[in-house]
């Protein structure tokens, strides 16, 4: 499953980046040399930047690569950081899922009321359903490394070597 989950949001942000950094050089060249930029160019550098934090998500949670203050954790008894991170990982996976739940509300009313970007015309439900899907996604993360913790995020657990 991890490998998997890797794979799938690994290849959706690659894939997001390179468009974005293609978009960009098609767009500064055509600015440059032709005097005419890519028509929406900003729009869809904006929605696959989304992408590309959105996929990243269950990514950074599932290997531990969050920003963490841990100057006090040698200070700290091993059972309660293991106490502490499984805290944290609750507290994630109700705050994603929250925010999972709210994004979806906001697809569906984008999505009644017709709403796409400026110049493109493209619709946003779609995209913010995809970031609520990536969100909710990053809180079952959160749920599973509090049911089954890894090396990476938490004190006291022998490294997976399967």
């Amino acid at each position: 499953m991890k490998r998997l989950l890797t794979t799938l949001c690994g290849a959706l942000a690659a894939s997001a980046l390179f468009a974005i950094m293609a978009l960009t050089l098609v767009d500064v060249a055509g600015r440059k040399l032709l005097d005419a930029s890519v028509p929406g160019s900003l729009e869809v550098t904006e929605l696959l930047l989304v992408a590309v934090i959105f996929a990243g998500l269950p990514l950074v949670s599932l290997h531990g690569e969050h920003v963490v203050f841990d100057s006090l954790d040698a200070l700290l008894p091993r059972w309660l950081r293991r106490l502490q991170q499984a805290v944290v990982d609750l507290l994630c996976a109700g705050a994603l899922a929250g925010l999972a739940w709210l994004l979806w509300v906001k697809a569906g009313q984008l999505g009644e009321y017709g709403e796409t970007t400026a110049q493109l015309k493209m619709a946003l439900a779609p995209f913010v359903r995809g970031m609520a899907l990536l969100c909710g996604l990053t809180a079952l993360v959160h749920l599973l490394l509090l049911a089954r913790p890894v090396a990476h995020h938490h004190a006291g657990v022998a490294e997976d070597t399967a």
